[in-house]
């Protein structure tokens, strides 16, 4: 069945005016040798709006591309790749560099004579586990606090045991000090708590001096009393 001309001339004004294939090539490298190394991959226009055919020798095109401006993407899984700015005229195509990120306008002045991309970089998707490190985990302010602690807990009593009485007492008072003002923060009243940390023990009052006319009297009752 023929289709009728009305048919083809509707169909004629649906397609673009334009098209354009749009064709290149991925060099291969050390980086990726071959297609086989490449794995699956596609070349892609604006994230996947136009998608085109890569054969085993690296050769790729897009087919039908209408005019614009567009941005070329290798879609690899284990390879990174550069992409392109392409702007598809009339009966031709041009290429330009492109950086991820940035507008596409101004374009870029440096005119490619062709699409050759190659693989810049592999993908890493894993990170090797690092190894037991004492002399890090020693470095750690944490771990060297609660080695510290440590050290602390168990010399205590050897310390403990060489102090002299009045250091002994002393020690004490502080400790029952710190109980204090720990019972007091848990308790809620903070108040409390630093006062009892910042109290001294009261200086004993100072022997009061008798008066000169009282201590001449005793004096005298004293001399009076011997004779």
């Amino acid at each position: 069945m023929r289709a009728s001309p009305v048919l083809i001339a509707l169909l004629s004004f649906a397609l673009p005016a334009f098209a354009v294939d749009v064709v290149g090539r991925l060099q291969w490298n050390d980086v990726c040798p071959d297609i086989v190394s490449l794995g699956p991959t596609k070349v892609i226009l604006d994230a996947g709006r136009y998608k085109g055919n890569l054969l085993r020798d690296g050769a790729f095109s897009i087919p039908d591309v209408p005019a614009g401006t567009y941005v070329l993407s290798v879609v690899s899984h284990d390879f990174v790749f550069d992409q392109l700015r392409i702007d598809v005229l009339e009966s031709t195509f041009e290429a330009r560099p492109y950086s991820v990120g940035t507008p596409l306008n101004p374009a870029s002045p440096v005119l490619l004579p062709q699409i050759s991309l190659a693989p810049r970089s592999q993908h890493v998707y894993f990170v090797p586990i690092d190894s037991f490190n004492l002399l890090g985990m020693l470095q750690n302010p944490m771990m060297l606090m609660m080695v510290f602690g440590g050290v602390m807990v168990m010399a205590m009593p050897y310390l403990m045991k060489n102090m002299d009485p009045e250091t002994m007492k002393e020690f004490k008072e502080q400790q029952a000090k710190m109980a204090g003002m720990q019972n007091a923060m848990a308790s809620g009243d903070l108040k409390a708590g630093f006062s009892a940390l910042m109290a001294e023990d009261a200086p004993a009052p100072a022997p009061k001096a008798l008066p000169a006319a009282a201590a001449s009297s005793k004096s005298r009752n004293s001399k009076g009393k011997r004779r």
